[in-house]
């Protein structure tokens, strides 16, 4: 049905945007065309891998569409499991929550007009025909907007700069909100179920909830990208039965089929007013995984997205909740669940399953989504140092984090304990992820206004309608604040405010780090001045984290043993404003003189650096350091709270925790631990 308000509005886009996304997303494996020259980020190649990825043996061709075929596959399985139960609660929450509206005919189609046109503008033409281009070299989420504005905002407008990355940072926290809710709301109301099959088993939902959760988050630690080969086929036969189940009852009552026009829309509000925007509040629940779905583009790729959204997702979503409303036009009784009301009695338990399987797959879209903006922070200076686990040696951007994963299952079994209903838990849903709509809206303005270059009589148009419906399920959602909203906002809150402490106490830290050091020629030219110390064999590395000056490491190290080694090495680790960095361009090395080097290696927000791939990389540059016969020097700081930094001494006190509890250097940069030194410093902010 939507395709069909899509193929009236595609002459109006190719019209508009001649460049724009639907040019060329046809065809599977072809990579559609890109935004104006202009654009300084090179897109993913078509099987969704990103720029540092191998390419395959031919590059095009069978392979080639074969790779894209298999990752539209496996998106089902991770990208589209939350959009793709939505259709358990959306239309309940409408008609039978706490804010339900009365079962009238024209409520029951202002309800699905409005659902119709959600996933037509907000998913089909935002995300999937626009957003999914403002990519930073294959990867999406509101970090990856934050790096490829980076350098332009800056330079620009500072005020512009500071309330970017305010956005960036709170869109992300709000995330954290959601990857915790999604998992928690989507299971529950999958095991609700069986209190339509049977009132006897209303008090195993809980309990099996918290099995089911249990069980998901064990599983994260084999990677998504086998996680999703396998759920894919799942998420083949759930959208299946979606659409069967809505074709059976749109048959029965083929009237519902008229709320695709957009009149009944209008007259839901017309006939409801204050009421109806409380609604527009449900109406929300089926769309939410619209911004996990921008999130995720760095796992699968964008042609892969599309396929799977447009050959198989969006059908069975539209007949699914054609057939709900329906359903609630010939039978209202069955408003308390509408979904399990279109399956058959004889079915009821194996629906029950199925939709529980599909519901853990659904939250794999936010866990994937959050483990990805995590890594984000920790290369971007938002976020400590933690363990990140690739478990893919193929595919890019597949990672699990350990620390995260854990407390995210803990986080939602606290939630199903505590809401112990999906009704409960819908109050709290939606206002992170509204929000978070409202921010990439702004971002993609940023990004086509600045980047690409597009005409105000382009963009504004287009990012108006956006915000039109964006600004609108904020709106509704607002007025869920004291039913649960609170607990996101809350989330968030926490999770920003650690953000940015940390950023600012990195900030205070390097200034006074380099108030402490000393330029590296004057180190040197003492060096030749004084005695010349005892050079003995081997390697030494000091790590840096100033690309100038010489490492605090360093002068104690001199000061204290009054000799050097032979060859010395200056090691900075910096990110990049893309995810990833090649190989080739990764080290930049610098003869000092006198046995000392400088090297800074780059790597992007979606690496992990390793320290031993760089002496690797730096043989290629003259440098012959041995691991075996190397000596790293890095610095433990003992934070005090009470010097002069501008901070506020509960945010001085945090940071410090934060630093203590960062995962340890040695093993995140991958060094050998018998081979490291380390020395202590007290620092004062």
């Amino acid at each position: 049905m939507s395709a069909f308000c899509l193929a009236a509005l595609g002459p109006f886009f190719s019209r508009m945007f001649p460049r724009g996304p639907w040019a060329s997303c046809s065809a599977a494996g072809e990579a559609p065309a890109g935004p104006p020259q202009a654009s300084p980020t090179p897109s993913p190649d078509a099987q969704g891998r990103a720029p540092d990825a191998e390419p395959s043996p031919d590059g095009h061709g069978s392979h080639a569409t074969t790779r894209t075929m298999a990752m539209a596959l496996a998106a089902l399985g991770v990208v589209y499991g939350d959009i793709g139960t939505s259709p358990l609660y959306a239309v309940k929450e409408c008609f039978h929550g706490p804010h339900a509206i009365p079962l009238l005919s024209v409520n029951i189609m202002g309800v699905l007009s409005l659902i119709v046109w959600s996933l037509t503008i907000v998913v089909s033409i935002k995300y999937v025909m626009f957003v999914l281009r403002a990519d930073n070299k294959g990867e999406g989420g509101v970090f990856a907007l934050l790096a490829l504005l980076h350098s332009e905002v800056e330079n620009k407008s500072k005020a512009k700069y500071a309330l970017v990355i305010f956005l960036a940072i709170f869109g992300a926290a709000l995330l954290y909100g959601d990857g915790i809710i999604t998992p928690a709301i989507s299971v529950l109301s999958a095991m609700e179920g069986l209190s339509v099959a049977t009132d006897a088993a209303t008090p195993f939902i809980i309990p099996g909830t918290c099995l089911v959760l249990v069980a998901l988050f064990m599983m994260q630690k084999h990677g998504t990208d086998k996680i999703g080969k396998v759920f894919g086929p799942v998420m083949i036969l759930w959208f299946s039965t979606l659409a069967v189940l809505g074709l059976v009852a749109i048959f029965k009552n083929p009237e519902i089929l008229k709320a695709v026009n957009p009149y009944y829309a209008v007259r839901f509000f017309a006939e409801n007013h204050f009421h109806g925007m409380v609604v527009l509040g449900s109406v929300v629940l089926c769309i939410t995984g619209g911004e996990a779905l921008y999130a995720d583009m760095g796992h699968f790729g964008r042609v892969p997205i599309r396929l799977s959204w447009y050959g198989l997702v969006l059908p069975a979503l539209l007949l699914n909740y054609f057939g709900q409303g329906a359903l609630l036009l010939s039978e209202p009784e069955k408003s308390f669940n509408p979904f399990y009301g279109l399956v058959p009695e004889f079915l009821l338990y194996p629906m029950v399953g199925l939709a529980t399987i599909a519901t853990v797959i659904a939250s794999q879209a936010m866990i994937s989504g959050v483990f990805s903006l995590t890594q984000q922070a920790v290369q971007m200076g938002f976020c400590p140092r933690i363990r990140i686990v690739n478990t893919s040696a193929e595919t890019k951007g597949q990672i699990y984090l350990p620390g995260v994963n854990n407390a995210m299952m803990v986080a939602c079994i606290g939630l199903v304990l505590a809401f112990k209903s999906s009704s409960g838990l819908a109050a709290a849903y939606g206002i992170a992820v509204t929000i978070d709509m409202t921010i990439t809206s702004i971002f993609f303005f940023f990004v086509m206004s600045m980047l690409w270059r597009w005409p105000a009589w382009k963009t504004v148009p287009l990012v108006s309608l956006f915000l039109l419906f964006d600004l609108s399920f904020l709106g509704s959602n607002l007025l869920k604040i004291p039913d649960g909203g609170w607990f996101t906002l809350t989330v968030a809150a926490l999770i920003m405010t650690t953000m940015i402490t940390w950023r600012d106490g990195k900030q205070a830290l390097g200034r006074q780090f380099a108030a402490m050091g000393l330029p590296i020629n004057l180190f040197l030219e003492s060096l030749v001045a004084s005695d010349r110390p005892l050079r003995i064999p081997g390697s030494a590395v000091f790590m840096s984290v100033s690309t100038t000056g010489t490492p605090i490491t360093l002068l104690h190290h001199y000061k204290h043993n009054k000799v050097l080694h032979e060859q010395v090495m200056l090691l900075s680790i910096t990110s990049s404003e893309t995810p990833f960095v090649p190989r080739g361009s990764r080290l930049e090395v610098t003869s000092l003189g006198h046995g000392f080097f400088r090297v800074i290696a780059r790597y992007g927000f979606m690496q992990t650096p390793s320290v031993p791939e760089i002496l690797r990389l730096a043989k290629g540059h003259g440098l012959d350091i041995r691991l075996e016969s190397t000596t790293f020097y890095l610095g433990r700081e003992t934070l005090l709270t009470g010097g002069v930094a501008r901070m506020a001494g509960w945010r001085k006190s945090l940071f410090a925790f934060m630093s203590r509890n960062a995962w340890n250097a040695t093993t995140f940069f991958g060094i050998p631990p018998g081979r490291v030194v380390e020395l202590g410093t007290q620092v004062e902010l």
